[in-house]
């Protein structure tokens, strides 16, 4: 509904720019939530080097689960856009 509206209004340069804003904000919290990830990771290494291997593969998993959802909010903003 929104976007119906935005497109009447505006023209579809304005719906692909708000398409282009909520990519961009996705991307940005990816980057800050995977950065926060890794670096907690690396600093529970330095406390425990032993648990290293588990927290690298529990980081690892925790990344992609950010990034798939990432990946997510950009296919859906990109399609509810288009509609």
């Amino acid at each position: 509904m929104l976007t119906s509206i935005l497109l009447q209004a505006g023209g579809l340069e304005q719906a692909y720019g708000l398409a282009a804003v909520g990519a961009g904000l996705a991307a940005i919290g990816a980057g800050i939530g995977i950065g926060r990830i890794g670096g907690s990771a690396l600093e529970a290494i330095a406390r425990q080097p032993e648990a290293g291997g588990d927290i690298r593969n529990n980081m690892i998993l925790a990344a992609a689960l950010v990034e798939g959802a990432a990946f997510f909010a950009m296919v859906i903003g990109l399609l509810v856009t288009l509609k």
